[in-house]
């Protein structure tokens, strides 16, 4: 197999679908949904938990080092952040946050219905969840950037039988665009893999097959880790 054939993930059509995804959501407003900047003890919080998340950068490529053909896209933070505030709603509509999941390593992913690419992938995120979710791991799936209620969302997840992941959602519709306020987000999908006290280790902007050997291998690493 060729180099570029074993760094590909999904079909040139989808990528291309994606990269229309970012530049349709580049004029939407800037929002950061955390701590607000006038809160000085939050800031101090936010820098010192990232200040502790950055001396974790060699984990970060330690994980990316083994990322390779079906996620070979995947790129070490540089450097790691804390995203243990970032803030949305459980299935019941209660708030929830990062740090709620602390001891166990996440894989988050934002997705929207209307994203092609989002869709495609949806199946086997469900399939990773099924494979390593439990006490130690979790795909944290937050659909996002949705206009209405979770009624849409949910029926398609119904519609394609996708039952093991969690339906988290941000109706706030802030998520992204905080992220993407922190040059972590470009478009949807976006998938960033956390340690257990919610450092940004590794992430991914595009559509991957994350039911794969090649991932099931990366997610072996971070858990391990």
């Amino acid at each position: 197999m060729s180099k570029s054939e074993e760094r590909r993930t999904f079909p040139a059509w989808r990528w291309v679908l994606a990269a229309a995804t970012a530049g349709a959501l580049a004029g939407a407003a800037v929002v950061y949904a955390s701590r607000p900047a006038s809160d000085n003890a939050g800031a101090e919080l936010v820098s010192a938990a990232d200040a502790a998340c950055a001396a974790k950068a060699e984990q970060g490529k330690a994980i990316t080092a083994t990322a390779t053909g079906q996620v070979a896209a995947l790129m070490a933070a540089d450097p790691p952040v804390s995203l243990a505030d970032v803030r949305f709603e459980a299935p019941d509509g209660k708030p929830l946050a990062i740090e709620d999941f602390g001891g166990k390593v996440l894989l988050v992913n934002l997705w929207a219905t209307w994203c092609a690419p989002c869709r495609a992938e949806m199946p086997a995120l469900d399939q990773l969840q099924r494979e390593k979710g439990g006490a130690g791991f979790e795909v944290v799936a937050i659909n996002t950037m949705e206009q209405g209620g979770p009624e849409k969302p949910n029926k398609f997840l119904d519609e394609i039988g996708v039952s093991a992941l969690a339906r988290y959602r941000d109706s706030s519709r802030d998520l992204f665009e905080a992220l993407k306020a922190r040059g972590l987000a470009l478009g949807l999908p976006a998938t960033f893999l956390l340690d257990r006290e919610g450092c940004l280790l590794a992430l991914m902007n595009g559509p991957a097959e994350w039911s794969s050997p090649d991932a099931f291998r990366v997610i072996d690493v971070a858990i391990a880790g």
